[in-house]
């Protein structure tokens, strides 16, 4: 097989390509978030000031932790646990934990509940669509059914690892009222059907618990933390989920216009080659570039980049993730093969700089 000169292919994804790695590869970018900005509501998921924020804050019954994952506020405090636990990991990458890299998870659940997509779809219910019901998840949605597999999952991998510590209640994770065999309650249930992807994220928390340096003051640690090996195992865990959750929830795209299921493929593609760049999801960065993703569910009538009440870089945004998926298919995955070996060395990482900047000064490639 003849694979593709890479800066043909590269070029003919230009705007896409900057996005995904003008922040993850030039120092130029790091931006500490000022005081001010880590007060601004607006740059954190909806409601995140709801949201419990640790274990014993949810609701015990039965002698056993109660978490309703098809909660919105729940489902969000699962992720505010996970991100305080962690904090203490990242403290040499800004204050406030605005550098821990777990925020990405977070904020994308919160565009999934500011753009409607946490709704039943179907219409069947009025999940999140009915009075008072803002805050219910549907089962029937694409979107919550695949981030399940990143909250959820990552929660009882970070249990399994020991991540919590010694816990006074065992965690009973609320099932779906249908689809119940979609999904797995427990990390001894999780174990049984999804072993690769409990390893992954497993390893992630593992990888974080080893970098504890003890000191001799009974309340005094340090952490040696190497960003780039925890965005290593981070990326790995979250293309582990991936990879199995979306095609388990295939179906789900039924319920929703056909641009709408489009852009869900596209994007789920599209993490594939984010991943490889070892992009650093955190506060500052996440809510950068996800300004530029749709800000509502997609109709039957849009057609990108003509959408009119998107910004003309959402538009190219939409546009580029679907070239870019449907060029790696009709290479049998080459694309994503050739940009993998790009990012695998920091002198790959070099010259794709070096053509970014050239894309951005317009000197072309």
């Amino acid at each position: 097989m003849v694979l593709p000169d890479m800066r043909v292919v590269l070029g003919q994804h230009s705007l896409l390509l900057v996005l995904l790695t003008a922040i993850a590869l030039s120092p130029a970018t790091v931006v500490v978030l000022a005081q001010e900005d880590v007060c601004k509501k607006d740059i954190y998921p909806p409601l995140w000031h709801q949201a419990p924020g640790s274990i014993e804050d949810f609701p015990v019954h039965g002698n056993k932790i109660v978490i309703n994952a098809w909660n919105y506020l729940e489902r969000l405090g699962v992720y505010k646990i996970l991100l305080n636990y962690s904090a203490k990991y990242f403290t040499a990458s800004g204050s406030n934990n605005v550098g821990n890299i777990l925020w990405g998870l977070p904020l994308q659940f919160g565009w999934q509940y500011h753009t409607g997509r946490l709704a039943d779809p179907s219409n069947v219910t009025t999940c999140s669509n009915g009075a008072g019901q803002h805050l219910c998840i549907s089962v029937r949605s694409w979107w919550p059914s695949v981030n399940y597999y990143l909250s959820i999952i990552p929660f009882l991998g970070a249990m399994e690892a020991g991540f919590f510590g010694q816990l006074q209640h065992e965690i009973k994770v609320l099932p779906p009222e249908e689809l119940r065999a979609d999904f797995c309650y427990s990390a001894a249930d999780c174990r049984s059907h999804i072993p690769k992807v409990m390893d992954a994220w497993k390893a992630y928390f593992e990888y974080l618990l080893s970098t504890e340096q003890k000191s001799e003051r009974p309340t005094a640690s340090s952490f040696s933390i190497e960003k780039d090996k925890a965005l290593h195992y981070l990326w790995e865990a979250h293309v582990a989920s991936i990879a199995d959750a979306v095609p388990k929830f295939r179906s789900s795209l039924k319920y929703v216009s056909g641009p709408e299921a489009s852009f869900g493929e596209n994007w789920a593609n599209a993490v594939d080659f984010i991943a490889a760049t070892h992009f650093s999801a955190d506060l500052q960065n996440t809510n950068y570039f996800q300004a530029f993703l749709p800000p509502r569910m997609l109709s039957e009538s849009d057609k990108a980049p003509f959408i009119s009440d998107f910004s003309p870089e959402q538009n190219k945004v939409l546009l580029s993730f679907c070239v870019l998926h449907k060029t790696n298919e009709l290479t049998g995955g080459t694309l994503l093969l050739l940009w993998r070996m790009a990012m695998s060395t920091e002198a790959g990482r070099a010259v794709v700089r070096s053509l970014i900047e050239n894309l951005i000064t317009g000197s072309g490639v």
